[in-house]
């Protein structure tokens, strides 16, 4: 059995050990509990199993972890250094079917999600789908289970397009979705999805809480990985231009995986019931185009440059209109959470992790 949760990538088991060290997260309300987590083979559900399996191994917390995966080998390879220990449990199934074997569960978080923005658009009903019968299927499970807690994981895309000017979006606010439009399917699955969590906790009294994450990343990514920075950090390790298919125009800020989990446990410990929270570094709003040439300029030795290729029609790729809004996490800092990684460290975290992935 290794001693470590991640022996092939050291800078994803510091991330590991700096969450399961995290004065933030209210570690004794998930002892001896048992904590069920989908998605868990992506990157941030695996973040968040191998985080709890380092707070067993070194504080002894004794925390039942039960990882939902699509694909049992596929998550044997993912935590083969959590295979054989004690607490440790891969559930195979599919949260679009009814969740069995799952056992007795105290705590839900559900990440399982459609993440990339070219499937949004080639499979727009399949992306609506799973949102709803897949979450709904998860909050049954809830229900039966009569859990202590459920986090369901949204994103900043719920907020839409915001009115002009406005940039700094509050939990309470929203911004303009065009329904009829294909790309849609992601924000308008995830906005009905959050009115699906806080009606279960109405009728039913499952207790949902709802974190809206802007855009997170770090070390684990994989090297494949097709997301913006990805990208991005894919072209300064080889050395090559960023070529942009838009003007790079959209404003977002970031978050740091680490820290999204710490944000996560946070949340599904201490956050009221029924209630979003904007999950983000606060300080880090940058634009696509100068965040490429951030990474150019810090990464790539010089020898990439950003180059525009405009597309003729961006929403056949999976891009957004033009957007410019930065999450506020003041709700979030009072729940005594705060992001510990800027932007620069982000993407030298998140590079130096995808070399060792280099083919």
């Amino acid at each position: 059995m290794t001693e470590i949760e991640s022996s092939y990538d050291s800078f994803l088991q510091r991330d590991v050990e700096f969450i399961s060290n995290s004065s933030c997260v209210p570690w004794e309300d998930f002892r001896s509990k048992s904590v069920l987590v989908t998605g868990a083979t992506g990157l941030i559900g695996s973040l968040i199993v191998l985080a709890l399996a380092c707070r067993n191994r070194l504080f002894n917390q004794e925390i039942k972890i039960k990882a939902l995966a699509r694909n049992k080998k596929k998550a044997e390879r993912v935590f083969e250094s959590l295979l054989g220990r004690p607490g440790f449990e891969i559930v195979e199934g599919d949260v679009n079917a009814s969740i069995e074997g799952a056992g007795e569960v105290d705590y839900i978080i559900h990440t399982a999600s459609a993440t990339s923005s070219k499937y949004f658009v080639t499979n727009p009903v399949e992306t609506i789908a799973t949102a709803i019968d897949g979450t709904r299927n998860v909050l049954e499970l809830a229900r039966r289970c009569k859990v202590k807690g459920f986090l369901y994981l949204s994103s900043l895309e719920v907020y839409g397009v915001p009115a002009e000017g406005h940039v700094n979006m509050l939990e309470s606010e929203a911004g303009y979705i065009d329904s009829m439009k294909v790309r849609s399917c992601y924000s308008e699955g995830k906005r009905m999805v959050e009115c699906l969590c806080a009606s279960y906790a109405s009728e039913y009294g499952v207790p949902v809480k709802v974190a809206r994450l802007g855009q997170t990343f770090g070390a684990g990514v994989p090297y494949e990985d097709n997301r913006v920075f990805a990208q991005f950090s894919r072209s300064a390790i080889e050395g090559v231009d960023i070529v942009l298919k838009t003007k790079g125009e959209t404003l977002r800020n970031y978050c740091y995986t680490a820290d999204a989990v710490t944000a996560l446990l946070t949340i599904l410990a201490k956050g009221n019931v029924s209630e979003a929270y904007n999950v983000a570094n606060k300080n880090t709003a940058i634009t696509i185009a100068d965040m490429a040439q951030l990474v150019c300029r810090k990464f790539s030795n010089g020898k990439s440059n950003v180059v525009f290729d405009i597309a003729e029609d961006c929403a056949k790729l999976g891009y957004n209109p033009v957007v410019k809004i930065c999450l506020d996490t003041n709700k979030l800092e009072n729940l005594g959470w705060k992001a510990e990684y800027d932007l620069e460290q982000m993407f030298e975290r998140t590079i130096e992790s995808m070399k060792l992935k280099q083919p």
